[in-house]
């Protein structure tokens, strides 16, 4: 058994900051990561919209700077990862691997959120090379080139006509014959000139070549098979929130994205704290997450003197 001051849960820009912060106060943070080290930012080549950063940086080397930084202030970072919680009362109890219980006097969930993805072998390959779930992250390296969007909510639409002001061409691919978004989204998409909806369709693969995404095969509902010519491929489709583990104890949405309270990282449980995009259905950009973890931090180390 073992007892520490901060536990950090998530291995992402929300919980590195959060790591980096809590060290510097004397919180001796320990860190466990997760299965996937660093988030979802590995998963991205070139991030051109962090602070700092004149010619940009790879996502991988981001989160390994940011880990580097937490680990020389002090930050102890595992790798695990959490498999059973008992937030019931403090220090809140949590099992590592089905075995490692560890037990916490404060909390902070930065697990993030995961993008949902269509499940098609060739969309994994292409991963990071042209298939990307965040418009915002990747949308500028398809300047003045064809993109496809797949999905039909508001955040497909959303999306869509951000990549339409960069992009040369961006196709919708709508399973339906209706899109789902609201009306304003919809007349948003019917106003901007160059996207094409491609109603009643299903991807089938994505295509590539050694160098990336070189186009897509769609299925219309009528049997049509068809490929159209994009250089990238984006999912809007919707995330994910990693909170099942404490869902039982921390209040969340209907969508599963853990609520706290007001510009704080607090959640209904006291000396449990939400960092990243666990709690962040609306932005989920690595700064934002970086932000929410330094409030996270800095909420804890406040609860602590309090005590």
């Amino acid at each position: 058994m073992e007892t520490v001051k901060c536990l950090i849960i998530g291995g992402g820009p929300a919980g590195y900051t959060a790591a980096i912060y809590a060290s510097r106060a004397d919180l001796s943070p320990v860190v466990y990561e997760g299965i996937q080290p660093g988030g979802q930012l590995t998963t991205t080549t070139d991030i051109e919209n962090y602070p700092g950063f004149e010619n940009g940086i790879s996502g991988q080397l981001l989160m390994d700077t940011m880990k580097a930084q937490a680990v020389r202030l002090g930050a102890d970072i595992r790798t695990g990862a959490v498999t059973e919680a008992d937030l019931s009362k403090r220090p809140f109890k949590i099992v590592i691997d089905g075995s490692k219980e560890i037990f916490a006097e404060t909390l902070i969930i930065a697990t993030g959120a995961t993008a949902k993805y269509l499940g098609l072998p060739s969309e994994i390959k292409y991963r990071g090379l042209g298939v990307s779930a965040c418009a915002t992250c990747d949308g500028f390296f398809y300047r003045k080139k064809k993109v496809a969007v797949v999905g039909g909510g508001d955040t497909a639409c959303e999306e869509a006509t951000y990549l339409a002001g960069l992009c040369k061409k961006v196709y919708m691919i709508v399973r339906r014959d209706v899109l789902r978004a609201s009306e304003a989204m919809q007349e948003r998409v019917r106003n901007t000139e160059n996207i094409e909806i491609l109603w009643n369709c299903n991807t089938q693969e994505v295509l590539g070549d050694e160098y990336g995404v070189t186009g897509a095969r769609l299925l219309r509902k009528d049997g049509e098979v068809f490929d159209i010519a994009v250089d990238g491929f984006f999912l809007a489709i919707g995330h994910h929130p990693n909170s099942e583990l404490f869902s039982q104890w921390v209040a969340v949405d209907k969508e599963g994205y853990i609520v706290t309270d007001g510009k704080t990282a607090k959640t209904n449980v006291e000396g449990v704290f939400a960092a990243g995009d666990v709690q962040d259905p609306l932005y989920r950009q690595a700064i934002t997450a970086a932000a929410s973890g330094c409030r996270a931090a800095l909420d804890a180390e406040k609860f602590l003197k309090m005590q």
